[in-house]
């Protein structure tokens, strides 16, 4: 059961919510519009639960990088005006609450209820200017 709602997790094949997954984050890359280089770490299965015990979701992290901050600002802009014709809902936008004020959207995709976390690393504390992109599933039980 989902803890929180009450009600019980849905039962989905792993391999088919991780190319659900796979499927939206290519979607996401592209309504960036801007070219850098990316991370590739793929898709993962892990526990969407403290105890590990009820159920799964699929997380898919990736970064942009390599390109300057005028770049990664107009692909940023360039996913907020896109992702409501896509499906998704802009649930947060705003600074992620740390010291750097980075630029945050948190969306969720209408079909999938899978979510979307961007953020927006400026690179003021010396580090790579990057988009800090995770993307994972609705929580749920594997039917295999």
């Amino acid at each position: 059961m989902d803890k929180d709602s009450g009600n019980p997790l849905p039962s989905r094949s792993s391999s088919a919510v991780e190319e659900e997954v796979s499927s939206l984050s290519s979607r996401v890359l592209d309504m960036l519009k801007v070219k850098g280089k990316v991370t590739e770490p793929g898709a993962y299965t892990s526990s969407c639960t403290a105890d590990g015990s009820e159920g799964v979701w699929v997380r898919h992290p990736w970064s942009m990088y390599g390109i300057d901050n005028s770049e990664l600002g107009e692909g940023f802009a360039n996913l907020k005006r896109s992702l409501p014709g896509d499906g998704w809902e802009i649930v947060k936008e705003g600074d992620d609450g740390s010291r750097n004020k980075n630029p945050e959207i948190r969306a969720v995709h209408h079909e999938t209820r899978s979510q979307l976390e961007v953020r927006w690393l400026k690179g003021l504390d010396g580090n790579t200017p990057l988009l800090d992109v995770t993307l994972y599933s609705q929580c749920f039980e594997k039917a295999e």
